[in-house]
């Protein structure tokens, strides 16, 4: 496999892994592509290398820059933006991680602590309710507060930690 042949399979399943971690497929190639790169690119550049609009490609670079992945950078004598992302592997995790926890976890936590504070009738379903979503926010809570002090250690501890876990 040559280099163009590789940089396009990572690419391309780097997009198909985008909806793991809460982003679509254009995104995820975006930064990938950002990811690889060796300097900053334009919108036309990265247009051009994904072949996709440039609208697609506006909407999703902003979106990421949103997420706190992708940064706008300055280059002298340019008039173009430029654009760049997280190079640390580790750090792209943290990033990752706290921006799914505050738009996927936190709305959560807020819903189940709503529903499991309504007022008890006194009905075995009522009682139910209360019971298991005061248990799922219980638990989400607990998770969200460990994913949180995970990704705000250091990171030479956090690899340290999970490669002890896995001897």
């Amino acid at each position: 496999m040559n280099y163009q042949e590789a940089k396009e399979k990572f690419i391309s399943t780097w997009g198909s892994l985008g909806s793991l971690w809460g982003i679509n497929k254009a995104m995820a190639q975006i930064q990938a592509l950002l990811f690889i790169s060796t300097k900053p690119l334009s919108m036309e550049d990265i247009m051009e290398e994904l072949k996709i609009s440039r609208g697609n490609t506006s909407m999703n670079l902003r979106q990421l820059m949103d997420w706190g992945i992708v940064t706008k950078e300055i280059i002298p004598g340019e008039r173009k933006e430029f654009f760049s992302t997280e190079k640390d592997v580790q750090e792209l995790a943290r990033v990752v991680a706290k921006e799914r926890s505050r738009r996927e976890i936190k709305p959560v936590i807020k819903v189940l602590k709503e529903v499991s504070s309504i007022k008890d009738d006194g009905s075995k379903q009522t009682k139910e309710l209360i019971k298991q979503t005061k248990a799922l926010h219980e638990l989400t809570d607990t998770m969200d507060v460990m994913i949180n002090k995970v990704v705000n250690q250091n990171q030479n501890w956090l690899t340290k930690s999970l490669l002890k876990l896995f001897k």
